[in-house]
């Protein structure tokens, strides 16, 4: 068997992080999960979604989080922050350079329409890696009889009664817990 592939440098993974990071307008998992897991190789999808998992638990942007997550398995906290930096610098000087243009040309009407179209495209993409994410729920010991009704609950509490996202982590994410525990148990 050969070893999983991995990043052969720091500066490897700095250059891939600052990469997808350009690539992601509006949200960038699904250019992460592409890259990582389809393009590189770094991750299985089953070990991206374990990863993705935990990024969305802890305080902070869920990218950042990732970046993090990352970096650390493969180069401890030395990969952990330049993952970090490598999605954020770059990133942080084209944003700062496009608000000095933005603010010259703000009130052009084909800007905001600019705006628009990339604010669609980036919802399409988030939707698209979601759908490939969901494929994963085959292998999952609860039924999708089970996992299904739950997500439409949590988005259902997110979007029309405006549950706070803790609460519903806690409340939909703690039976989903305790019932695949239970699924899991001998």
């Amino acid at each position: 068997m050969t070893a999983p592939a991995r990043p052969r440098s720091l500066t490897e993974l700095f250059i891939a992080f600052t990469v997808l990071a350009l690539q992601g307008f509006g949200g960038v998992l699904p250019v992460v999960q592409r890259e990582i897991v389809e393009r590189r190789g770094w991750m299985t999808q089953e070990e991206f979604i374990e990863e993705w998992a935990v990024a969305q638990t802890l305080p902070g942007p869920n990218v950042c989080n990732l970046s993090l997550v990352i970096g650390n398995r493969f180069f401890g906290l030395a990969g952990a922050l330049t993952a970090l930096l490598g999605l954020l610098l770059v990133p942080s000087l084209v944003v700062l350079g496009a608000a000095s243009v933005y603010a010259h040309y703000a009130d052009h009407p084909r800007v905001a329409g600019a705006l628009r179209g990339m604010a669609a495209v980036a919802a399409g993409m988030i939707a698209a890696t979601g759908i490939k994410m969901a494929a994963t729920l085959k292998r999952h010991p609860l039924p999708l009889t089970i996992t299904l009704p739950l997500a439409v609950l949590g988005v259902f509490g997110l979007v029309v009664l405006r549950v706070p996202m803790l609460a519903a982590l806690v409340v939909l994410g703690g039976i989903g817990c305790v019932l695949t525990w239970r699924k899991l148990k001998p």
